[in-house]
């Protein structure tokens, strides 16, 4: 069942409770329990899903109701009396964190996590700091200065970055991705900037100096916009997914080549050998991570478990090669531990997950 976002979520989720109630867990559960189930439903849902989109939407999407809903009966067994239930000891593993590494054109490794709030370098006449809240910031202090110098920003699995460059544009980086770029734009006819695995880009407009991402396949130019560009290695597909503005994308290579214009609300994939192919899309599942989600709209257990594995700094292993293509539907938030988030899509996905050590073994379940 699919539900529109709008003013009646309140509703439609006392509706749901009422129904549950009603039906499967009513002969399991008192007053009492449920009491306690909704208002962990309550918790879960309300501040996640409301405070942490002010841009893409204020109202919780039908997928996380959905998936929260799932594991209500989890939720429950877990509530439960403590004495009929074993104890399994079991280490868990946190969610990835702010963090990143910058490398400067000297080569100096900075690790972001570790540097203190202030400056951290200046090159060629412009200074380079860290904000209290993590976010790498380039100021220039010179436009004359000689050489154009680059900088590379990356994170490893299990983080996640911000940088605002030299002419005031806005870098969202998701784990395991790069970016290289110079420190100053002055003096340049376009604004170069590569990108390796995901990144979620707030353009200042210069319509003088256009901006170009430019990935391993594709090229995307811009003047002013907010786009998504999922572009990893281990994935056959670039998405560029377009919010605001627009963009001219021109594929590497024989095939695409030829360039193509992305409108908001559209997104173009283009894997090597195709032409690319633009379709309208819900631009919010494109930029959940930016805002702490994990979004899987009809996405294979493959795909999913990879958003995962480089979000938590784990491996996944699947016991039956054919539960890759398993399709996997619903929505998460990134800042939950993982055997919460797991008990929850394994039983979406009906199949078991565990963990040994830093590996997701993921397998059939036995009837």
């Amino acid at each position: 069942m699919l539900l529109a976002e709008g003013e009646n979520d309140h509703q439609i989720l006392a509706e749901m409770q009422t129904e549950m109630m009603d039906t499967a867990f009513q002969p399991q559960m008192d007053q009492g329990r449920w009491t306690v189930v909704m208002d962990e439903i309550q918790t879960r849902i309300a501040p996640r899903y409301t405070r942490r989109l002010p841009r893409f939407g204020a109202h919780i999407t039908a997928a996380a109701v959905i998936v929260v809903l799932m594991g209500v009966g989890l939720f429950y067994y877990s509530v439960r009396d403590k004495k009929d239930q074993p104890l399994i000891a079991v280490k868990e593993i946190p969610p990835g964190t702010d963090g990143a590494t910058l490398t400067l054109a000297n080569g100096r490794k900075v690790l972001i996590k570790d540097a203190s709030a202030g400056n951290i370098a200046v090159q060629s006449g412009v200074k380079i700091s860290k904000t209290a809240d993590g976010q790498i910031v380039y100021e220039v202090s010179d436009n004359h200065s000689a050489g154009l110098q680059y900088n590379t920003l990356s994170t490893a699995r299990g983080q996640q970055t911000q940088v605002r460059l030299a002419d005031g544009s806005l870098v969202y980086l998701n784990a395991a991705s790069s970016l290289k770029y110079p420190t100053s734009f002055a003096n340049v006819k376009y604004r170069r900037v590569e990108l390796s695995g995901e990144g979620y880009f707030e353009i200042s407009k210069d319509k003088k100096h256009p901006f170009v991402v430019r990935t391993e396949q594709q090229d995307v130019e811009v003047l002013g916009t907010h786009f998504n560009i999922n572009a990893y290695s281990d994935v056959p597909d670039v998405k560029t997914t377009l919010l605001e503005g627009s963009v001219r994308l021109s594929a590497h290579g024989n095939h695409g080549s030829y360039p193509r214009i992305l409108r908001p609300g559209q997104q173009a994939t283009y894997s090597e050998g195709r032409e690319i192919s633009i379709a309208e899309v819900d631009t919010e599942e494109a930029v959940a991570w930016r805002n702490g989600f994990f979004v899987f709209d009809h996405e294979t257990m493959e795909t999913a478990m990879l958003k995962i594995s480089r979000w938590y700094n784990v491996d996944i292993v699947f016991e039956q090669q054919e539960l890759k293509k398993e399709i996997l539907g619903g929505s998460a938030s990134r800042s939950e531990n993982i055997t919460r988030l797991l008990r929850v899509l394994g039983k979406a996905a009906n199949v078991n997950m565990k963990t040994e050590g830093r590996r997701i073994i993921i397998s059939k379940k036995i009837k």
